[in-house]
């Protein structure tokens, strides 16, 4: 394992304490791991931790931002709900609302389609986009769907063996020799029928 230093909007983030570092970056981790016995509203008003006091005492302001984050995400109605009685969509819908109750200007995805139907997939990534432009956020998401990428991604960074290969545009990044050597498979790579986007086919030869 190795410590990776960087600086981003001037930021030195290498050298901040975890708390100061939260009111930079959120995280919407891959396993949905919340704690089933709190409300939708008390998961949520953690994302606020980054900015309360020593007592822990949620301000006006707090209780204004996650109405907001709910809100954001169209979960307002299922606040007052148990956390354990949340379907997979739903808890990553709360996931990505207490991400964005910590007010970041970055926000971080790991696999935040890995759990559900495409159905809620798309839906999902559809919000993430909306949210990316509206509040002018920075949004990296780690996903191995090239398709639903190609689809979500203003640019797209492709890894192989924990490096950075390739990174662009889905049209600069996605070719047939480089997906094909990142993931040891032969694939085409097709214009979309309806989109001007690529699409990664496997190869079937």
């Amino acid at each position: 394992m190795r410590v990776v230093k960087f600086k981003l909007m001037e930021k030195n983030f290498s050298n901040m304490n975890p708390m100061e570092r939260a009111r930079y970056i959120a995280v919407v981790p891959q396993a949905i791991s919340l704690p089933p016995a709190f409300s939708v509203w008390e998961t949520v008003l953690m994302g606020r931790t980054p900015y309360l006091g020593f007592l822990g005492n949620a301000s006006k302001h707090d209780e204004e931002l996650v109405r907001e984050s709910l809100n954001r995400v169209n979960a307002l109605n299922f606040a007052e709900r148990r956390v354990g009685e949340l379907s997979g969509g739903e808890a990553q819908r709360i996931l990505l609302a207490r991400a964005l109750c910590q007010s970041t200007p970055i926000l971080l995805l790991d696999e935040p389609t890995s759990h559900l139907d495409l159905q809620y997939q798309v839906s999902l990534l559809e919000l993430i986009r909306k949210l990316a432009k509206e509040n002018n956020l920075a949004i990296l998401v780690a996903m191995h769907d090239l398709n639903l990428a190609a689809r979500y991604a203003d640019r797209i960074a492709v890894m192989v063996a924990g490096k950075i290969n390739a990174i662009g545009t889905p049209k600069e990044v996605l070719k047939p020799d480089l997906i094909a050597n990142a993931y040891c498979l032969p694939v085409q790579v097709v214009k979309h029928p309806f989109l001007d986007i690529p699409m990664v086919l496997p190869d079937s030869k």
